[in-house]
């Protein structure tokens, strides 16, 4: 059981789609503490320790992706907003433009990268079993099998949660919430941490605003609220509306992290 948020560990596996040549799952032992602990002290320490080796192996994938030059995206959000939607029409548009990898974060299936296959681009599935979110280390075995280019763009999909993901730094350059129109103006509010630690919020599923009672300035309101430096972006993945300046940032931003770290 993981001993900040309280999830299982257990059943960790790497995969690429089925009908890869290689479908052999690569099993990951976890160093979790399983013990049950009592006292708020003992819980605390145990937090510690678990992020503080999270962010010592996040720091290394950091340093990888600086040093190949590549754009590593997290992308979080509540389960339904529509991240591989996003991910899908992104990557059709732009995929022969630029270099795209993608890692794809569920407890179980192989769903969300069979999705990504079709497209052929490059994808490795992470099932985390028990686990509600992903971690650095989790991050680090997957790109191994992926091996991603110099000048590429990584994705991460991120289990569907607006809890735990807030906490575990992978060692990406930019955290993306994805918030959909029909999830409710409050989310901000009501899951802070997620907000604070992102430097963008795709708000998704606005063809459907004129069915919803919405309001799409309270949402930014509210997430200012709680971070001042969210960039937002009002997006349909469905009917496209919106995605260019999407696509517009994420290819000044490629641009830019290869001149940083040139």
């Amino acid at each position: 059981m993981c001993g900040v948020c309280g999830c299982g560990t257990d059943g960790i596996t790497i995969n690429k789609p089925h009908h890869h040549n290689e479908e052999k799952p690569h099993h990951h032992d976890h160093d979790h503490e399983h013990t049950h602990f009592h006292g708020d002290k003992t819980v605390i320490d145990l937090e510690r320790d678990i992020l503080s080796k999270n962010n010592i192996e996040a720091a290394r994938n950091r340093g990888y992706f600086e040093a190949k030059n590549i754009f590593t995206l997290n992308l979080v959000s509540s389960p339904g907003s529509g991240k591989t939607s996003i991910l899908e029409t992104t990557l059709s548009s732009l995929k022969d433009e630029l270099s795209f990898y993608v890692i794809e974060g569920d407890q179980q299936t192989l769903n969300d990268a069979n999705r990504i296959d079709a497209l052929s681009v490059p994808v490795i599935q992470v099932n985390t079993g028990k686990g509600c979110h992903l971690e650095s280390d989790m991050i680090y075995e997957a790109v191994k099998d992926l091996k991603p280019k110099e000048n590429s763009i990584l994705m991460i999909e991120n289990v569907g949660n607006l809890v735990c993901p807030s906490m575990f730094d992978l060692g990406e350059q930019k955290r993306v919430v994805i918030i959909s129109v029909t999830e409710g103006e409050d989310k901000p509010i009501k899951y802070p941490d997620m907000f604070h630690s992102a430097d963008i919020c795709i708000i998704n599923k606005i063809d459907l605003l004129p069915y919803l009672n919405f309001d799409i300035e309270a949402l930014k309101k509210y997430a200012l609220q709680v971070n001042h430096h969210l960039q937002f972006f009002e997006v349909s993945a469905t009917s496209g509306q919106g995605m260019e300046k999407w696509y517009e940032w994420l290819t000044v931003e490629l641009k830019k992290n290869q001149i940083k770290n040139s």
